[in-house]
């Protein structure tokens, strides 16, 4: 029989690096090293339940990944992997075997070399007789005339199903960018259940309560790649990924999280055990030192496109701001929140990462220079007033006269705005104070850190660069122009909606609006918000992304349902953007009414 793992050993693997690539082994009694990999019938039994995945693809090498579900918890599997140049594996280009255990979960993970650059390949699993499904996966390319991207975020399995995946998986693009909440922390009973029974997506009793140690967190995982959505999308494409808060738990900071609690034990411990379930289950190249993990990196594709991922969220963000913290007898204490908001020692990223991101940005001569990170990066500034009224219908009930009265504020506020945009002379002091005494409604985004932001912003503009900005975390589409304080335009920000987790339509009620009153809500966003020029509030979807040399091509797709049985893409929201090289500001039809 194989030889059990000890605890020692689990112990060191687990300090020696985060979700460290699996052990090769030389097969003898399971199996062989030669051209085709084949091995004899393992002593323990074992399947390939969770499917396959890649990831984090370069030039020449590609991470495969994979996990198997043995009988017995204790054993060594020896496991045989082959990447091809083709589906029926005549074409063998590298293959290897390695060994997985509980230690790492049973997962499976290689970074597969020797590859071709924008080759595309197919690749799979061995366990003695039994053959995982085989993935197809892609090489970035040393020079292309086209790169497309499909990017998406915020999966929650309970609150509907994943089709937004399976669209994904359909789309004739080089990777999927998953940019954070890939899983959810909640138990039964907290945020995005209420349907869940119905839905047939209740989380298994063995899970269903808040995750916080490492098996909890790995068995979220577990159930999540048994989605076959999901499966379906990991199997037919590279994913780049970077994770958000929820992976760990909602609204994240180095040191601690809303959704912790000190009964809940130490917070470095559950840090520890979801960064550590987080490499093991997701199709990453292990970046780590002694000091932090290093997840943020860069991915070039060709000169055409030079990608980097940041991580706004565990590594190094100080803990956000709360508008209740500033409350005093008289109200919001606006010159102390003024002076933390813009403190210049206030980091989302960490001097290290801000650092490293600048020095990509001076080395890059990409066409076009895109920044995948989490949160919202535009300034999501709206009226003070309105900021109260939309606060009031978050935090309790509300019926049909309190959505009335706020429906007629807005439009008053539109009116207001739309006229100072066309120079009215005739506005009052008190009309325009309406309208331009704004605060940010997210202080969970960059919003929250002002300083750093414009460090970014102005590197841009002293390299006489303009970025793409990728974002997620919200659950809504949203596409805004970045401008630093001095108002100089450095990029544009593309927002992806959610994969299921509900978005402004469920904090704001929306769902008890008609369509017209919705579309009162997108264009007060986007004509009261100054750099907001386009958002869906209500749905589902993912965005595609296409580059050239000449131009770049955004898509908002959108579902029309994610918990029906059957679905469709819906046409009639579906937006596009269209920009060239030259990255000008866009402009909206409510601004230049």
């Amino acid at each position: 029989m194989p030889k059990p793992v000890s605890r020692r050993e689990l112990i060191l693997k687990s300090l020696a690096s985060f979700g460290a690539l699996s052990i090769p082994v030389t097969l003898t009694a399971c199996g062989s090293d030669s051209k085709d990999s084949s091995v004899t019938v393992p002593l323990v039994k074992a399947e390939f339940r969770h499917g396959v995945a890649s990831g984090d693809p370069l030039q020449d090498r590609i991470i495969l990944w994979t996990r198997l579900t043995p009988e017995d918890t204790v054993s060594r599997l020896h496991v045989v992997w082959e990447i091809a140049k083709d589906e029926k594996f005549t074409q063998i280009v590298n293959s290897g075997a390695v060994e997985t255990t509980s230690v790492s979960d049973f997962t499976v993970k290689v970074d597969a070399d020797k590859l071709s650059a924008g080759q595309a390949y197919f690749y799979r699993f061995k366990y003695g007789n039994t053959i995982s499904p085989v993935g197809k996966t892609k090489t970035l390319p040393s020079s292309t005339n086209s790169v497309k991207f499909a990017v998406c975020s915020c999966s929650n399995y309970p609150a509907g199903y994943f089709y937004v995946y399976r669209e994904m998986a359909k789309q004739d693009v080089d990777v999927i960018i998953h940019l954070g909440d890939y899983i959810y922390e909640y138990g039964e009973g907290g945020y995005a259940t209420d349907e869940a029974e119905e839905l047939k997506r209740l989380l298994p009793s063995d899970n269903n309560k808040e995750i916080i140690e490492l098996d909890d967190y790995r068995k979220r995982y577990a159930l999540y790649r048994t989605d076959a959505d999901l499966q379906l999308a990991h199997k037919n494409k590279p994913f780049i990924a970077i994770w958000d808060d929820h992976e760990l738990a909602n609204d994240a900071w180095k040191d601690g999280a809303e959704n912790h609690q000190a009964n809940e034990g130490a917070f470095k411990d559950r840090k520890f055990a979801a960064i550590q379930a987080y490499f093991e289950w997701m199709p990453i190249r292990p970046l780590s030192d002694t000091d932090q993990v290093k997840i943020y990196r860069q991915f070039n594709f060709g000169s055409l496109v030079q990608l980097v991922m940041l991580d706004t969220r565990i590594i190094a963000r100080d803990e956000q701001l709360d508008y209740a913290k500033y409350i005093t007898t008289t109200g919001l204490d606006t010159v102390r929140f003024q002076a933390d908001r813009t403190n210049q020692s206030r980091t989302m990223m960490g001097l290290a990462q801000r650092q490293w991101l600048q020095s990509q940005l001076v080395a890059s001569s990409s066409t076009w220079h895109v920044i995948g990170q989490q949160v919202l990066m535009a300034k999501m500034l709206i009226p003070a007033e309105l900021l109260l009224s939309l606060n009031s219908i978050t935090s309790g009930k509300v019926d049909d006269t309190t959505l009335m009265k706020i429906s007629a504020q807005i439009k008053e506020l539109v009116t207001l705005k739309i006229r100072l945009l066309k120079g009215d002379p005739t506005l009052t002091a008190v009309e325009k104070s309406r309208i331009t005494t704004v605060a940010p409604y997210n202080l969970d985004a960059w919003d929250g850190y002002f300083y750093e932001r414009e460090v970014i912003y102005n590197t841009l503009k002293s390299l006489n660069k303009k970025a793409i900005v990728l974002a997620g975390d919200t659950h809504n589409g949203w596409l805004s122009n970045l401008h630093t304080q001095a108002n100089d335009f450095v990029g544009v920000e593309l927002a992806t909606s959610s994969v299921s987790s509900p978005g402004m339509e469920k904090y704001l009620k929306l769902e008890l609006v008609g369509p017209e009153q919705l579309k009162e809500f997108e264009i007060a966003f986007t004509t009261l918000i100054d750099e907001l020029a386009y958002t869906n509030l209500n749905q589902r979807g993912y965005l595609k992304v296409s580059f050239t040399d000449k131009q770049m091509q955004a898509d908002w797709i959108y579902l029309d349902t994610i918990k029906e049985k059957q679905y469709k893409v819906d046409q009639s929201r579906t937006h596009q953007l269209i920009l060239d090289t030259n990255l000008e500001e866009i402009k909206t039809v409510a601004k230049s009414a």
